[in-house]
């Protein structure tokens, strides 16, 4: 186990350190292209957002599209697992069909999507301003299908684990069905969220490490690599996104860590009871996304505002709350939730163990 976690702790390293010369790199070839950030001016409903506007537009023009390095540097930390391999430093290549396949497809992919979304974005290709609401869903549909039915069909999970209400409840046909919509929401709930310096970067990093810890004990170690990699860069990325940003992450990395954490959630779910664990460990961003998805129904329905501005942290935002003081007490809370789950699931380890 001391040999893996060296192996994972190395991996870690030398992607944190390729992150950290290659970003002075990339954001001066973002600022010489002009690939900056855009503020938004209407809502999804399509009016003005003359507060969101107020609240951001000192970030105009700051460097966007970090989900490119982001994709680059997961790139070359494979490339790399190949010629480590073939000179006998490591037994395993990052790519590996039992642990990391559809993980790394999901990043990539949905990585890639992202990044065109953000390019269309800055430059405004075409009669609108980034990738069509109905582009962008047909890419969501097309990869939450495609995991559904790996899951479903290739590897035959039909159930959730519900612990610790219950065990595994067999779903059947409703099992890709709900995976499904979970696959859906949790793009939108990271996209939503990442809305102020350092925000979701941190919280993210928290879950991802969280997530790491599962999978060491489960005892994944190359997918844990692929999760250590990617908390490596996301550090690395925090020191330019300190406030005020250097760089921004934008739908990139949002798309690239859907596609990750989606599939690593199925796959965490044929070994554990991770679904209500998540729902705790991923509580911030699902809270972003409730309040965000009650004012676009209150706009719909009853034709007014729930509230003055949404997401949350907006909102927070809005009434006078300092940028940096909301990120820091989020980042309290995240840590505070991270604990409980590993608790949960750590008793849940030793129960299964002892038994």
């Amino acid at each position: 186990m001391l040999v893996k976690l060296n192996n994972i702790i190395m991996f870690a390293l030398i992607a944190f350190f390729i992150s950290w010369i290659l970003y002075p790199i990339y954001i001066n070839i973002l600022k010489k292209y002009k690939l900056g950030k855009t503020i938004r001016e209407a809502s999804v409903t399509w009016e003005q957002s003359k507060i969101f506007t107020q609240l951001h537009e000192h970030k105009k023009g700051t460097p966007t599209m970090w989900g490119g390095i982001f994709l680059i540097v997961m790139a070359l930390m494979i490339w790399l697992s190949y010629i480590l391999k073939d000179y006998g430093f490591v037994k395993n290549t990052l790519f590996n069909r039992q642990e990391t396949y559809v993980m790394l497809f999901g990043f990539f992919s949905m990585g890639l999507l992202g990044l065109l979304d953000d390019f269309l974005n800055i430059k405004w290709y075409g009669k609108i301003k980034w990738l069509s609401a109905k582009a962008k869903l047909i890419g969501m549909v097309i990869f939450s299908g495609f995991i559904s039915r790996w899951f479903y069909s290739r590897l035959g999970v039909d159930y959730i684990n519900f612990w610790p209400i219950a065990g595994k409840v067999s779903l059947g046909l409703l099992s890709p069905i709900i995976t499904f919509f979970i696959t859906i929401a949790i793009v939108n709930a990271i996209n939503i969220t990442d809305g102020l310096d350092w925000l979701a970067g941190g919280l993210m990093t928290m879950i991802l490490f969280v997530l790491g810890v599962i999978l060491f004990f489960n005892q994944t170690y190359i997918a844990t690599t692929v999760i250590a990699i990617v908390i490596a860069i996301l550090v690395a990325f925090m020191f330019y996104n300190i406030h005020p940003a250097k760089i921004f992450m934008w739908d990139s990395w949002a798309f690239a860590l859907w596609g990750l954490i989606s599939s690593l959630l199925y796959f965490l779910n044929m070994r554990t009871g991770i679904f209500l664990p998540f729902i705790i460990l991923f509580g911030l961003f699902i809270m972003d996304l409730s309040s965000s998805f009650l004012q676009i129904f209150w706009k719909k329905y009853f034709k007014k505002k729930l509230f003055v501005v949404a997401p949350a942290h907006h909102l927070f935002e809005h009434k006078g709350v300092n940028e940096t003081t909301i990120v820091m007490k989020a980042w309290f809370i995240q840590w505070i939730l991270a604990a409980i789950t590993i608790i949960l699931l750590f008793y849940q380890f030793n129960k299964t163990f002892i038994n």
